[in-house]
């Protein structure tokens, strides 16, 4: 697993002024897992990527991977221990010169790795990222989303613990993002990594992500598992993943509904129109996300004479929906 403790990073202007690019960062990401990091631009995220990957020394903070403090080592001790984070970018950085195969070997024989073993491992990296028919081809021969899994071949060549994917899906078509966020998954269970994924794109986040955090101004603001955010009332992540855009408003009383159970009562509408009560659903956006049915919905209530409010959170909560806010019965009486 990798840990990030307290990392912060600055600069020094050429005027000598001191700016903060991260501050106080810390997030855990346990082996077989994926944690998404999603934040507008200028947020730290790049900066946080090239911490992790040791490109950049932190100013302050640890980061450990395995219990060991990376950020405390230097000359051989630290480049043996840099092996256990493979890195891809967007860019695969591929030697033009080089077939897919040579590519791949390339880091195996720079560490002096005998040849029979570079043969081995780069055939089963190959097999691993569906590629072992591309073995012998140049990168200008392999779209987009082939180099890509390239880079990702040559980034587990080490046999790296962590794995750093820096907007690794950005400016591919959605297939092949489709493609790539499932190729990640299947490494991440397959060779127990954990994967860190620097990304703008919420599908990225929806399909491939155990655990997200959220970064704004340098500032670690919200970081836990996926499903848990999304079913937050207040969650920014919520409203990243989940933007609602109401139809025109009804006279009728208009409330918001988070989905945060497994199973969630399909015919609940209906049921509630079976008690007077006539529901209208202004916007709605969910997903099915790490096996639970999570979302936003904003609905406007009709309730008929004699509405019992407590009664009415009791059905949405047994039915597997909650309120984002509650509702004062004055309302109702004065809708009413």
């Amino acid at each position: 697993m990798i840990s990030v403790e307290n990392l912060s990073k600055e600069y020094l202007s050429a005027q000598g002024q001191r700016h903060t690019i991260l501050e106080n960062i810390s997030l855990d990401v346990p082996a077989g897992s994926i944690t998404a990091v999603v934040g507008p631009s200028g947020a730290g995220k790049s900066t946080l990527a090239k911490c992790i990957s040791l490109l950049e020394n932190p100013s302050r903070g640890r980061i450990l991977v395995d219990g060991i403090d990376l950020s405390t080592l230097s000359g051989e001790a630290l480049r043996r221990q840099r092996r256990l984070i493979g890195s891809v970018f967007q860019s695969a950085a591929l030697l033009q010169r080089k077939t897919v195969w040579q590519n791949i070997a390339l880091p195996l024989q720079w560490l002096g790795v005998v040849p029979h073993q570079i043969t081995s491992h780069v055939n089963q990296l190959l097999e691993s990222v569906g590629l072992t028919h591309k073995a012998n081809v140049y990168p200008a021969q392999l779209s987009g989303g082939q180099q890509q899994r390239v880079g990702i071949a040559r980034a587990l060549a080490l046999n790296p613990k962590v794995l750093l994917a820096d907007e690794a899906t950005s400016g591919l078509d959605p297939q092949t993002t489709q493609s790539i966020i499932a190729l990640l998954k299947r490494l991440r269970d397959e060779y127990r990594l954990a994967i860190v994924v620097i990304t703008h794109e919420m599908d990225v986040v929806r399909q491939a992500a155990d655990a997200v955090a959220c970064i704004e101004q340098g500032k670690l603001i919200q970081f836990g598992r996926v499903e848990q955010l999304l079913s937050s009332p207040h969650s920014l992540l919520a409203n990243q993943l989940f933007p609602l855009t109401p139809l025109p408003s009804t006279k009728a009383i208009e409330v918001s509904l988070r989905y945060t159970a497994k199973m969630v009562t399909f015919d609940w509408v209906s049921r509630l129109a079976q008690q007077g009560i006539l529901i209208d659903i202004l916007a709605a956006h969910l997903e099915n996300v790490a096996g639970c049915l999570v979302g936003r919905m904003r609905i406007a209530i009709s309730p008929s004479a004699g509405f019992d409010i407590d009664h009415f959170v009791q059905q949405l909560h047994a039915w597997g929906l909650h309120l984002d806010h509650p509702l004062p019965l004055s309302v109702f009486q004065e809708a009413g």
